[in-house]
């Protein structure tokens, strides 16, 4: 699972075939999977936008620092648990990459120097996620704090190879730039791993540069 996950990184390198665009009798667009289901290509936004007033926090375990080099940022990690790589070794869009050891589970984050509104993170985020998952949409928004700082925690889902996967992301929005952190796993296994994925991305700091 673990190398099949990996193929599925979303770096905007990859596009998948494997899913077909049909237009139905009515004009409506859907997606055709290998197994013979479909999805609407377009569909309603179902989710509302919460505010949490609960504080996140980085986990007691978590600590070691993974520091980000293109913006003030880093993550603090439980290194038992996760193992990190950087762009450096495959030369990814991500600026680093968290497998997770005991588990099918794996996280990227995204630093840019470029000022965004969160309206435009998101729409990025979904135009991103349609590169591999053509059906992906947003199933949960939250305004949370974590570690003193604002950020917009997005759920998003989509259909891989006939496979539904599930993002749970954190993107934030600042004079510094903008930072997408994105922890993925596949449906069947969200529930397993899910406590593993937010834990770490409430490693999320800000840093002085």
């Amino acid at each position: 699972m673990k190398t099949f996950l990996t193929t599925l990184l979303i770096a905007l390198s990859i596009h998948v075939s494997a899913q077909i665009k049909a237009v139905t009798e009515q004009g409506e667009e859907v997606i055709l999977n290998t197994n013979g289901t479909w999805k609407y290509l377009k569909q309603t936004p179902s989710y509302t936008t919460t505010i949490d007033t609960q504080s996140f926090s980085k986990d007691k375990n978590a600590t070691f620092l993974v520091k980000g080099t293109k913006i003030g940022y880093g993550v603090y990690i439980d290194p038992k648990k996760w193992r990190f790589k950087s762009d450096k070794e495959d030369n990814a869009a991500y600026e680093y990459q968290f497998t997770l050891k005991e588990g099918d589970a794996q996280a990227m984050i995204i630093p840019e120097k470029i000022e965004l509104t969160m309206e435009l993170m998101k729409m990025a985020a979904l135009e991103n996620g349609k590169q591999v998952a053509p059906d992906i949409h947003i199933t949960h928004e939250e305004i949370r704090k974590v570690n003193g700082h604002v950020v917009t925690m997005l759920e998003l889902r989509g259909t891989i190879k006939s496979l539904p996967f599930v993002y749970i992301g954190y993107y934030y929005v600042g004079e510094a730039g903008t930072i997408q952190f994105i922890a993925y796993t596949t449906e069947k296994l969200l529930n397993e791993n899910r406590k593993e994925m937010e834990t770490l991305l409430n490693g999320l700091v800000l840093l002085k540069e």
